[in-house]
């Protein structure tokens, strides 16, 4: 048989097979991924360069990059004003972007939190690895418009878990809702005849609706240490002061 015969009988070559090859690194953490909380801890830890993530109702969410005026400097001005609430109220603790374990499917980042300290009758607790666990009893959040998800899917992820009291900063509206929980549905609190939204949960935590949206932080803050100087804030102070030292003598 000729070289050519032989030659032609052969069976024809294989197509080389391309071997799949693992990507590098951590794997991805994309908004709208579905996942557990305990991987979207798992992910979210391996990029530290993602600075704000949340799943919501086992949904990631992501932050845009941030605006100055439209949220930072509000963010700063919230934070001023639940910081000096803390300052003068025992057993409170106020929180900046930390995040919350609400449940297996929440695990938000808000923009703001108080909170009471679990020996002065508080929900949430800070857990060994340093998260919030449980609802605060206050979380505030700076949204863009009243059709962003912190009022949809957010609003309805906090009442079913328990935050008593949600405050939602709507900038393009220049509209702020405070929701207080009662009987399981959120209603929203009104603003008396000064323009001033006063917390049920923190008594003496004062809010001058005209005063935020005109950028007059010492007028926003004179309105909040009047509240502190209320007997209504007193007489809370008291009641932790007191929650505190019965917890105290149970311990012993």
């Amino acid at each position: 048989m000729s070289a050519q015969a032989i030659q032609t009988m052969r069976r024809p070559a294989r197509p080389t097979r391309r071997r799949f090859i693992s990507p590098a690194g951590p794997p991805p953490l994309e908004p709208g991924d579905r996942l557990s909380r305990a991987e979207f801890e798992r992910r979210y830890e391996a990029h530290p360069e993602i600075k704000k993530a949340e799943l919501i109702e086992g949904v990631v969410y992501m932050a845009s990059p941030v605006r100055f005026v439209q949220h930072s400097h509000l963010h700063h001005v919230m934070t001023t004003w639940l910081g000096v609430y803390e300052s003068a109220t025992p057993g409170v603790q106020g929180g900046d972007n930390a995040t919350v374990r609400l449940n297996f499917d929440n695990e938000p980042q808000p923009d703001a939190l108080l909170r009471l300290e679990p020996t002065h009758g508080g929900r949430s607790r800070i857990t060994e690895d340093d998260y919030v666990e449980g609802p605060p009893e206050l979380i505030v959040e700076i949204a863009a418009s009243s059709v962003a998800y912190d009022l949809h899917d957010k609003l309805a992820v906090y009442q079913r878990t328990g935050v008593q009291e949600y405050l939602a900063v709507q900038v393009y509206e220049q509209r702020v809702d405070w929701f207080v929980l009662r009987e399981g549905v959120y209603e929203s609190l009104a603003p008396d005849v000064t323009g001033v939204l006063r917390s049920e949960v923190f008594p003496g935590l004062w809010l001058q609706l005209a005063a935020l949206w005109s950028g007059d932080l010492a007028g926003l803050l004179a309105v909040l240490q009047a509240g502190l100087a209320s007997p209504e804030h007193a007489a809370f102070v008291t009641r932790l002061r007191t929650h505190t030292r019965s917890e105290e003598n149970e311990a012993l």
